[in-house]
Parts: C-alpha cells; sequence; structure tokens
C-alpha cells in the first residue's frame, strides 16, 4: 500500500499560499465551509483562485490579526477550494476539501499575505493482523457512538461501512469527533497510522462511555425522578457539557481539582496514593448533598495535610547537644549522659545508613521517670531544641479509649484520627521529638486498653508501618524520636515496659536546688515579671529557708512557684517607686509566703517510747515515715490491730516483725511478758494517705520494740528493709529517693539492706558526706543501732539464719 492509500488527487505545487485558521484542523479527505476575513486573506484567496485553486491550511497559534511565520503550525493540509461566494460585509465564503497532509519548507513571502515553499507529509500505513484489528475496533466502536449518541446524524456510520482505506477512515473520524483543536491537531502531526487509529480509539471509548453513562442514568431514572432527582440530574449534565467546553466553575469540582494536585505533589506511599485516588474519584462523582461526601472529603483533607516525607532535623552535632542540656538542667549528669549516648548512636546510624540496613533495628525508647518537676518535660524539649527538630507533647493521663491513640472508624459520625497522627499533623513533619507524658497514668476500659495500641508505636520493627484506624493507610513514624516519662513505672503494662528503656530521675538536694533557683528560676521569673537583671536581691540564707520550710519537695515545681511569690512582691515595690535593687527580707517572705509549712519536727515526734522514723518511697520522691505501736492489756489473749490504711503487704510486714519478736523476745532483751495478753496496736500517721510495701518491716519491727522496752529510738536515726520470720533484713528499692528524703528531714543517720548498699553510689556526693549509712543483715543489728545504749551479751548461734554468733540486746 502507498504511503498515499492509493488515492488520486490534483498535482499539489511545490509553493501554496498559506492561509492561517483560528480554532479548526482540516484533515485531508473532508469538505469543510471556511471564511475569509480581511484584506489580506481575501487577497490570499482570491490569487489562489487565479492559479491552482489550491490553500496550504495551518493551525494558527495565539489571537494576532496578523499573524507572523512563528504564530503557523508546521504540519497542516493542502486543501482545494470548490466553491467561492463574496459576501455583503466584503468576506469570502468558501467550501474547501482537503487533499493531503504537507508541511512547511520556507517562508518566502510575508506581505500581502504568507506563502511558501511546502513538502509533503505522507503518513506511514501499516500492514499485519493488528493494522487491520484497529482500523476495524476504530470502526465498530464509532459506529456505537453515532447510534448511542442522538446529536450526531446516523449516516455517519453509514458513510463509514463504505470506507476501507484506514487513513480515509482515520481522518473522517477525527473531523466527526468532539475533540479539542489541540487534540485534533495532534492527531494530524502522528506520522504513523496506527498511532492515529490508536488514539481515536482511546478518545472514541471515552466519549461511547460518556454517552452510555448518561443513557443507562437517564434510562434508571426517568419514573421516578422527583423534583430534587431531575435538578441534580440537569446540574450533572450542566457539568459534564462545562467541563467538555473548559467552563466548569462549580465551587465543589475546584475542590475536587486542588485535592487532586496536592496528591499528586506529595510523595505518598503506593497503597496511601492508591487509596487517596480512588477515594477522590468517588469524591467527584458524588453529589455534594451526600452524606458520604464530607465524611470522604474530611478523610482527604486528613491525608494531604500530613507531613509526607517532610523532614526538619539538622545533623547530630554531639558537642552543641552537650551544651543545650547544660545550658537548661543542672546536675542529672548520667540522664544527660544517657541522652548524649542515645544521639550519638542515632548519628552514626544516619551517617552509615545502618537503619537502611536493617529494619528492626532501632534506639529503644527512653522512659524517664521520677517524681514530679524533676525535669523530665523540659529535657525533651531540649532535645528538640539540640536537633532542629519539632517538639510535641501528648498527655496521655486519663486516657482510657484505645480510639483515642489508633484513631476511630470513619465510618462513624464525628469520627477523628487518633493523637498521633493529630500531633503529626500540628508539628508539621514526619521527624519531631513525641513526649508521651504520663504513661504510666493510662487507664483501661470497655472501649480497650490504649497501653496496647501504644505497643505498634513504640517498637522500632512495627512503627514503620502504623496504621491509623481512621487513615488506613500506613505512615513512617520510625523517625520520630520518642521519649516517655512517668511518675513510676509500677503502673505501666509489662509488654509496653519492654519496649522502653527506663532513665530514673531523682529529686534534688537543698544545694541542688539552691544552685537551679539561681541558674535558671530566678532568671526565668525576672523575665516573666518584667524585672531587668540585678533589680532584685535574694540572698542565699532566704533561699535556703524558703527550700527548707515552704518547698519540702522532690522537684522544684513548688520552688518556682514561691520565688514567682517574691517576684511580685518586689514588682509591686518597684512599680511604686522603690529604688532599685530591691533586697528581699524574712518578713517579706513571710508576707508573701505565709507562715512555714514544714518543721524540723523529727526529734519532738520520736522523743518517746514505740515510735520509729521510717523511709517510703511514692510517685513524688521519697518521704519520711513514722510508725507508732503501743501496748494495751487485753483479756483473751494478745490481738494485733493495725491502722493508717495500710495495705496488704505492710500488714503481713507487721505481722511478721510481731511474731518475730514474740519468738525471740527474752534473746532480745525485751520486758518479761511484754508482748504476752496485749493487744499490739500500729498506727502509721498520716491515716488518709494510703500506704503499702514491705519497706516498712523493720521500722515497725523497731517500734514494736521500742514499745516492749520502754526505751525511745534515737530520733536522729531512719531506717528501711523488709523484715523476714527469721530476722533477715531483706534489700528494697528507691534507696537514693529514700535517702534525699532523710537528709530533707534532717537524719543522720540511715540504716538500710547490706545488699542495697551499692545504690549508695547513686546518692549525690554532698549527701553521702553529711550522713551517716549502716548496712545490716539482721533485726538484731537494726535494734542495736536504734538502743545503742542496751548491753548487749552474745546471741544464740540460731538467732540468723547465716549462722553467726550475734551478741543479743538485753
Amino acid at each position: 500500500m502507498s504511503p498515499a492509500e492509493g488515492r488520486e488527487h490534483p498535482e499539489i505545487p511545490k509553493a501554496l499560499p498559506l492561509l492561517p485558521l483560528r480554532d479548526t484542523v482540516v484533515f485531508p479527505y473532508s469538505v469543510v465551509p471556511l471564511i475569509a476575513i480581511g484584506e489580506s486573506q481575501v487577497r490570499l484567496v482570491e490569487d489562489a483562485m487565479r492559479g491552482s485553486r489550491m490553500l496550504g491550511l495551518f493551525l494558527q497559534n495565539g489571537e494576532a490579526e496578523k499573524p507572523s511565520p512563528a504564530d503557523l503550525r508546521t504540519t497542516g493540509t493542502a486543501a482545494l477550494v470548490h466553491r467561492m461566494t463574496r459576501r455583503p460585509d466584503g468576506a469570502l465564503q468558501m467550501v474547501v476539501q482537503g487533499m493531503a497532509r504537507i508541511r512547511i519548507s520556507r517562508i518566502t513571502q510575508v506581505e500581502p499575505y504568507l506563502s511558501g515553499l511546502i513538502e509533503p507529509a505522507p503518513e506511514q500505513g501499516g500492514v499485519g493482523i493488528e493494522f487491520d484489528a484497529l482500523a476495524n475496533t476504530a470502526r465498530d466502536l464509532f459506529q456505537r457512538l453515532v447510534a448511542a449518541s442522538p446529536q450526531m446524524p446516523k449516516a455517519l456510520g453509514e458513510a463509514l461501512s463504505a470506507i476501507s482505506a484506514p487513513l480515509q477512515l482515520a481522518y473522517l473520524i477525527a473531523s466527526a469527533m468532539p475533540m479539542s483543536t489541540e487534540e485534533r491537531q495532534e492527531i494530524l502531526e502522528l506520522d504513523s497510522v496506527a498511532e492515529k487509529l490508536r488514539r481515536l480509539v482511546s478518545a472514541i471509548q471515552r466519549q461511547l462511555a460518556v454517552a452510555e453513562l448518561e443513557h443507562r442514568i437517564a434510562a434508571e431514572t426517568e419514573q421516578h425522578l422527583g423534583k430534587q432527582q431531575r435538578e441534580h440530574l440537569l446540574r450533572e449534565r450542566l457539568r459534564t457539557i462545562q467541563r467538555e467546553l473548559g467552563e466548569d466553575d462549580d465551587p465543589d469540582r475546584a475542590a475536587v481539582e486542588d485535592l487532586r494536585k496536592k496528591i499528586e505533589s506529595l510523595p505518598l506511599p503506593e497503597e496511601a496514593r492508591r487509596e487517596a485516588e480512588r477515594e477522590l474519584g468517588r469524591l467527584a462523582r458524588m453529589p455534594p448533598v451526600s452524606a458520604e461526601h464530607g465524611m470522604i472529603r474530611a478523610w482527604l483533607d486528613w491525608l494531604t495535610s500530613l507531613p509526607w516525607g517532610k523532614t526538619t532535623a539538622v545533623p547530630i552535632d554531639l558537642k552543641k547537644a552537650r551544651k543545650i542540656l547544660d545550658e537548661d538542667h543542672h546536675d542529672l549528669e548520667r540522664i544527660k549522659q544517657r541522652i548524649v549516648e542515645s544521639l550519638a548512636v542515632k548519628k552514626l546510624r544516619e551517617e552509615r545508613q545502618r537503619a537502611a540496613e536493617d529494619d528492626s533495628a532501632g534506639e529503644p525508647i527512653l522512659c524517664l521517670v521520677g517524681p514530679p518537676g524533676v525535669g523530665k518535660t523540659s529535657l525533651g524539649q531540649s532535645i528538640a531544641r539540640a536537633t532542629g527538630r519539632q517538639f510535641v507533647r501528648i498527655s496521655l493521663g486519663g486516657v482510657h479509649d484505645e480510639a483515642e491513640i489508633r484513631g476511630h472508624r470513619r465510618t462513624y459520625i464525628g469520627a477523628m484520627p487518633g493523637r498521633i497522627v493529630q500531633a503529626l499533623r500540628r508539628a508539621g513533619s514526619s521527624d519531631p521529638v513525641f513526649m508521651l507524658d504520663e504513661i504510666d497514668k493510662l487507664g483501661a476500659s470497655f472501649h480497650g486498653d490504649p497501653a496496647a495500641a501504644l505497643l505498634e508505636v513504640l517498637d522500632p520493627a512495627q512503627n514503620r508501618t502504623f496504621t491509623d484506624t481512621y487513615l488506613g493507610v500506613p505512615f513512617d513514624l520510625s523517625r520520630v524520636l520518642f521519649l516517655c516519662t512517668a511518675n513510676t513505672f509500677d503502673t505501666i503494662a509489662p509488654p509496653l515496659l519492654d519496649r522502653m528503656e527506663v532513665v530514673p530521675l531523682s529529686g534534688y538536694t537543698e544545694e541542688e536546688k539552691l544552685r537551679i533557683a539561681r541558674s535558671h528560676l530566678l532568671p526565668k521569673q525576672l523575665r516573666a515579671h518584667g524585672l531587668r537583671e540585678g533589680e532584685v536581691q535574694i540572698p542565699d540564707e532566704l533561699l535556703r529557708r524558703v527550700i527548707r520550710e515552704y518547698t519540702r519537695e522532690a522537684g522544684v515545681r513548688g520552688l518556682e512557684r514561691a520565688i514567682a511569690a517574691l517576684m511580685r512582691k518586689a514588682a509591686l515595690r518597684i512599680g511604686e517607686g522603690a529604688p532599685a535593687p530591691v533586697t528581699l527580707s524574712e518578713a517579706d517572705v513571710k508576707e508573701a509566703l505565709g507562715r512555714p509549712r514544714f518543721h524540723a519536727e523529727l526529734a519532738e515526734r520520736v522523743d518517746r517510747p514505740g515510735v520509729a522514723t521510717g523511709l517510703a518511697w511514692t510517685p513524688a520522691g521519697g518521704d519520711v515515715l513514722f510508725v507508732e505501736a503501743a501496748l494495751v492489756p487485753a483479756t483473751g489473749g494478745g490481738t494485733l490491730q493495725l491502722t493508717g490504711m495500710l495495705g496488704e503487704v505492710m500488714r503481713e510486714s507487721a505481722q511478721a516483725a510481731l511474731t518475730f519478736l514474740r519468738s525471740n523476745g527474752a534473746r532480745l532483751g525485751l520486758l518479761e511478758g511484754a508482748l504476752d495478753g496485749k493487744t499490739v496496736h500500729v498506727h502509721v500517721p498520716a491515716g488518709a494517705t494510703p500506704k503499702d510495701g514491705p519497706s516498712a518491716g523493720v521500722t515497725i519491727l523497731t517500734a514494736l520494740a521500742s514499745a516492749a522496752r520502754q526505751r525511745p529510738v534515737r530520733s536522729d536515726l531512719a531506717m528501711t528493709g523488709e523484715i523476714t520470720l527469721r530476722g533477715k533484713v531483706l534489700p528494697v528499692g528507691g534507696i537514693k529517693e529514700k535517702v534525699l528524703a532523710a537528709y530533707r528531714a534532717g537524719v543522720k543517720d540511715v540504716v538500710l539492706p547490706r545488699l542495697n548498699e551499692p545504690d549508695l553510689e547513686d546518692v549525690p556526693e554532698e549527701v553521702r558526706r553529711t550522713m551517716r549509712f549502716t548496712p545490716v543483715d539482721s533485726a538484731d543489728e537494726v535494734l542495736r543501732e536504734a538502743f545503742p545504749e542496751q548491753a548487749s551479751p552474745e546471741l544464740e548461734p540460731e538467732a540468723c539464719e547465716t549462722g553467726e554468733e550475734r551478741p543479743s540486746l538485753q
């Protein structure tokens, strides 16, 4: 088959006048009416009619009245003018027939009209089964389109049946199809007939799908259309017409297009992109009045507002990180060292791409455990500042619904993503510092266990594909730096605790609080109250008194509030005209803070028999605990009575201590019959506060021995340890917190289990220098420290579990 499909037509001259066309493409084989307007175009047609009656028809770019050669597309059609008439306004109306495809070789004339040398641009035909199948497919589809579209004349389908040449078939379909001018020009410029047919098959299928869908919608709704449905159908058809004309200004459609652009610009994972495009397609087809329309729109808004692939972290500078931690926090050397080590590991993993080699490897999640006010949350803020990351704090206190973490199913009314996804959107990056605050105060209910939902979040092997229930697509949390805080780890679920590394933070000593107040709290409160540096003077002794008598706590939160009250007093004076600097006195402290809240009552509380000082651990830090014992004559045998809201473990410790004393009373030097036939009453003051644990065992034992001997215990002594029926002293926890509480209360000596002696390394050097520590193994050693003035004869060999002979207390 020849390039021209074997057709015969008049010889095309090598030079032709070039007629620019706006918004019109003339194909070969087609007969088209045209109008020549303007002096130059009229003269062009008249000159052509005097000669070969042939023109070169080329699409014009732009709207210029007199286009330049650069404004013409280089590929066009040679056309023969069949008929021409002149209109009353001077324009020429003509009918032309496309003859063949041509290209501009060179422009030879610009005035009074464009003329140039042209060259034939024959199309490349094709042979074979695939080529024949393309032609037959295009013919069949176009005939179906003519049948389905009332706007298209039925004669087109009949004319198509008589055409066998593929090129002529392609141009006939292209001239009859509803397409844009640019699409028509693209088909004309294609060299391959097969490619032209493929492009036309795609366009016909698109139009056929629209026509068949409209026909089906009309057929299904024709019998039961109400007024609103009829209006909706008309609006949909209007949108379709506007979309085809490029005049779609529907605000809902514009919103869909905005979402489409956002989805295309985001680096979404493949699964998320597929889901987003599917939901976007549903939204585009759904009427705005539909209840599901708003739900899909909200889901897409959430999905496109997340920081997919956006990071803000800067390369980790360990020296800078250490400097920032030292600036923001006094002491806490071991904790700061652990944080710097964690940052060093992260730095090496990022530089050497270890994370890409082993997805399951990851830094453990740090859980900062300590009493309130010791700087847990501010440590997270310092880490964020040192690494250039955004800081987000998520409070988990009181959360008892699993959906708060994972999100709700979007089928529910008012459904929202969980707190993790919400925090990511607030942060605006995929690598922030997440501070999961008060993780020990999570609760469980019939709504589920939020601690179980956090397992996926905090597991480095799983959080790369964290899936929020609302979104339903995975989000990579591996770049997030998670930190957790808690007051105690006893209430944290064991599987959750297993995914974290506990970093304990203890309370501060008086000297440490003084330095923190000077370095951090005073400058901060000066700025907060509009005061300049040096305008207020607070002597160290005054600060010590505030620390000792008004803010007996593990942290410094109460101290900061007290300093704020003093700053308000100073600001009032300066505002009233007092000269700077203002030096605060004890009278100012009493006026601002009231009378002292804490007193050195240790000696007063332990000044009579039956009272011993113990040490306890609480989520707010260590505390001093007084245990009182009394022996009351009773008839019908002795009993044990316990008061003070004691827990089950503490009650059992009291029973063990009493049994040990009764079985070893003579050897321990108790008064004869001191415990026989008497009601033993053990009371722990602060009766409204629940108390539990085994560490008060030696304290209860000492208080009972003091009541039985009728001798007071040393007032400067405090103790801790679990007691057994054989008099063995077992180790307990929270030694550092308990020692610091004893130090704050003015205790000089502390008795503790010998196996807890290594824990003293955690106690600040200042405290170790001031206090005396006595490690013990047995109750005999405890009583020897509590009553040093007692004579101590030799104990029998069975006095303790080790078999050592120890002197008894008389």
